[in-house]
């Protein structure tokens, strides 16, 4: 199948016919062509037995049509103790390109048994690989680091957006090779009383000299409202200016979770908020109805009955059928809006 045009929600296959693989996802345009990679969900079917089968990656030269470049990152299936076992929750991949070093450096953020979170550093010459892990078990500024975010400055030096889990989120400085943190960094979206509430899912880019941060609550798969915040500088201070996402009278940010933003090349002002549909066999899902459900578990000083609201990713959760949500963020003034398209083209915009 050809396409001509974004069709969110709607099953998205690859040229050779088979469902796209890359959830929690980026798209990197290098040497002339866009690359895609995210977590491969084709096994992860609900039954417990595999959260991931690696990060795979997919080519394109028009951003609807995508190649299978295969696995870049292949699951570590003979250790049952490496951060890559199918077993491991590996979740939203990130690469950035190192000017100064000349590799591509990832983080996966790795959920452990014991409830904290960390992070394993692989790095290689090329953007499809073979990776070689450089860290594992990482926790930066000795935080447990949730959902997270990589991103450079036209400088080259970089910067580590994460949810510091179940708190807030952490602006801060990566190393010269970016495998590790300096020790600087901020606090930002602080919430103290726990999920629904904190910020997580966190998506940067800039516009205008503007820094942008696109959030999602912490309700594991199911969905909920987003939020936008603006700063001029890297480390902020941050505005909040809202939930993005108009006309969503879900308030599940259209039933998905952004996981990314792209900057279109070549196009004046147009930016793409890339999204996963978790649960797309579970519309119904009402995030007011579930809210106050997630503050109970979350207090520690609430003694009565806590309905289980189906939080922190449960293993038990099909993600192989997950479907992509992208669609183009306008601005009002500085303010980033989202609206749902049934279909949108590249050639709509300057």
């Amino acid at each position: 199948m050809t396409y001509d045009a974004f069709y969110p929600g709607a099953l998205w296959l690859d040229t050779a016919g088979r469902p796209i693989q890359a959830h929690g996802g980026s798209v990197i345009f290098d040497n002339g062509k866009f690359y895609w990679y995210g977590e491969n969900k084709e096994f992860t079917r609900g039954d417990g037995a595999v959260w991931h089968w690696g990060v795979r990656c997919y080519s394109s030269t028009d951003l609807y049509n995508w190649t299978d470049e295969g696995l870049i990152i292949p699951p570590d299936t003979e250790d049952p103790a490496s951060p890559l076992h199918p077993r491991s929750m590996v979740d939203r991949p990130h690469i950035l390109y190192n000017r100064r070093t000349g590799k591509y450096v990832c983080w996966l953020k790795i959920m452990r048994p014991d409830g904290t979170q960390a992070s394993t550093v692989l790095t290689a010459d090329a953007l499809l690989g073979p990776y070689t892990i450089v860290r594992t078990g990482l926790m930066p500024l000795g935080m447990s680091a949730g959902d997270f975010d990589l991103a450079a400055a036209s400088d080259g030096k970089g910067y580590y957006y994460f949810e510091r889990v179940h708190s807030e989120t952490i602006c801060a400085d990566l190393t010269d090779d970016y495998t590790d943190v300096t020790g600087y960094y901020s606090t930002h979206f602080p919430h103290h009383e726990g999920p629904p509430f904190v910020r997580e899912a966190t998506a940067h880019f800039m516009r205008r000299g503007k820094h942008y941060l696109l959030t999602s609550g912490t309700t594991g798969y199911k969905p909920n409202p987003s939020e936008a915040a603006v700063a001029d500088t890297w480390h902020g201070p941050y505005t909040v200016l809202g939930n993005p996402h108009r006309g969503d009278e879900s308030d599940t940010s259209f039933h998905s979770q952004i996981s990314s933003v792209f900057k279109v090349p070549g196009k004046r002002d147009l930016y793409i908020a890339l999204a996963d549909r978790w649960i797309p066999d579970h519309m119904e899902w009402d995030y007011r109805e579930y809210k106050k459900e997630y503050q109970k578990h979350f207090d520690p000083d609430f003694e009565g009955e806590v309905r289980d609201p189906g939080w922190l990713g449960d293993r038990q959760v099909d993600t192989s059928r997950a479907r992509y949500v992208w669609l183009p963020i306008r601005f009002e003034g500085e303010i980033p809006v989202i609206r749902w398209r049934d279909r949108w083209t590249l050639d709509e915009f300057e």
